[in-house]
């Protein structure tokens, strides 16, 4: 069985039941999402992807924030793409933003999208649940244009918060299969160096969170 077959089959049970109320539940420590929205800034009738869209919420809102631009959107967990379509349907946008099951990590996976590359490409607490998350983001590389940006916000490394949060949130999230990624800022630095884009790092929240955008061009 392939990788992205077991990180597909993972998925689908984490958030088969998870799936009806993420969206209430994470709001309150999935922090800087908004910001990242807030950021994009993307041309007017640009193209921009998400990868691990989850169940549409950073989709929809950055459409309702960006009316002039078109949405894709990718997920390897078909339950959570149901959950992302019927939110998209609900919102009315199903005509802006698409969705397509694949894995983050195949720089193929969007061929399908009939785009070949796109304005932004972002992640949004996607890398720290992504076993192979370096090859996502350099997948994501890939598919970007020239002058484009990708931003990325997920958990950081809670250097400046109480040792005892560090762990009881870490414990908390290993039960999700969530795994906050130490070694984040050196591999967009790494990232950089080899596709000759330039990084913008910052902590957010005493590094409850880390923030990060790289541009090409």
């Amino acid at each position: 069985m392939s990788e992205a077959v077991e990180t597909a089959r993972l998925m689908d049970a984490v958030y088969r039941h998870q799936r009806h109320f993420y969206d209430l539940t994470r709001k309150y420590y999935l922090l800087g999402r908004d910001l990242l929205i807030e950021e994009l800034r993307p041309p007017s009738g640009g193209v921009v992807l998400e990868l691990g869209c989850g169940t549409g919420r950073n989709l929809i809102a950055a459409a309702k924030r960006y009316p002039e631009v078109r949405f894709y959107g990718l997920d390897i967990s078909r339950h959570m793409l149901e959950t992302a379509q019927k939110n998209i349907d609900k919102a009315g946008l199903s005509e802006r933003i698409t969705l397509i099951e694949g894995d983050a990590a195949n720089p193929a996976a969007t061929e399908g999208l009939g785009v070949p590359a796109f304005d932004r490409v972002f992640y949004s607490y996607t890398l720290s649940m992504i076993p192979i998350w370096r090859e996502a983001l350099a997948a994501g590389a890939a598919r970007l244009k020239d002058g484009g940006r990708i931003h990325v916000v997920d958990f950081g490394q809670q250097k400046g918060l109480p040792g005892w949060f560090r762990k009881l949130l870490f414990t908390w999230l290993a039960s999700f299969h969530v795994s906050p990624r130490a070694e984040l800022q050196m591999e967009l630095q790494g990232l950089a160096e080899r596709t000759g884009m330039k990084l913008a790092f910052r902590p957010l929240y005493r590094d409850y969170a880390e923030y990060a955008e790289l541009s090409k061009g």
